[in-house]
């Protein structure tokens, strides 16, 4: 075990762009539920990261603003493709979410067929870099969360048609570049898969707290472990809901709990 690795210096920042992460995708993660379009998160991420793709084939500096304009942009674009859709063809919209990603990722391929580092800028798009991520790059994306979750606040969580897609698109965008495309996808379905079935406020602090310890956990255990960070913060968010459902009051207000007391009553 590298119990060296156990350095604030690198962990504190990863922390933080965590948190942040999770602010904005906690209550989204429950409206994503309630829709039913469980992987329009992983469609608009993998279309955020077409945008920084093609902006760094175009010469764009990945470090540089560019590159964060593009990945906004293409994700916006992204966000009002599927308002229309979801307006035009309702029934249709999660296969049209899914072709939508498909068509994303195999876009991303091929930007990148003949870029020799093309494998290494895939796997940072998938995994995510929050290993090496800095405080001064985390002030965009924390005022960025902060201006989303004011707009939240405003609405009253109510959110629909464009608005929701293009709030969804602006949170992905500040995510993905941060954490990944799957950790994007497990801040937004893990912490308010767990916890559906509970209301209010309750619900909203049970999310947040599967979420923050999932991502603690997960950055402690891969520095001691020298295990890739991204990867094995899925694995503990995961695991920390499923440990979640051992509390009385997350268990009972759980679905699932709910229909196998129904089977059980309707035996009886």
């Amino acid at each position: 075990m590298n119990w060296e690795g156990l350095d604030i210096g690198i962990l504190g920042p990863a922390c933080v762009a965590g948190l942040i992460v999770l602010s904005t995708h906690v209550p989204l993660g429950k409206q994503v539920l309630n829709r039913g379009i469980i992987f329009i998160d992983l469609a608009i991420a993998q279309i955020a990261g077409l945008g920084v793709i093609l902006a760094q084939y175009l010469g764009v500096d990945e470090h540089g603003l560019g590159v964060q304009f593009a990945a906004a942009a293409a994700a916006l674009a992204g966000a009002g493709l599927l308002a229309w859709t979801d307006r035009r063809w309702p029934q249709q919209q999660e296969p049209l979410i899914g072709t939508l990603f498909v068509l994303a990722a195999t876009g991303g391929l091929l930007l990148l067929a003949d870029n020799p580092q093309g494998g290494e800028h895939l796997k940072d798009l998938l995994v995510g870099q929050i290993l090496w991520v800095s405080y001064a790059q985390l002030i965009p994306a924390a005022i960025l969360s902060a201006l989303l979750l004011g707009v939240m606040w405003l609405r009253g969580g109510r959110l629909a048609g464009l608005l929701f897609y293009a709030l969804f698109a602006l949170a992905i965008t500040a995510s993905v570049q941060l954490v990944g495309v799957y950790l994007v996808f497990a801040s937004l379905i893990v912490p308010a898969l767990a916890t559906a079935g509970m209301q209010g406020r309750a619900r909203l602090l049970a999310a947040y707290l599967i979420g923050a310890v999932g991502y603690i956990g997960g950055l402690v255990l891969s520095a001691v472990l020298d295990l890739p960070s991204g990867a094995m913060i899925v694995w503990v968010l995961a695991g920390t809901a499923l440990l979640a459902q051992a509390i009385p009051a997350v268990r009972r207000a759980h679905p699932a709990q709910a229909a196998d007391a129904a089977v059980f009553d309707a035996a009886a």
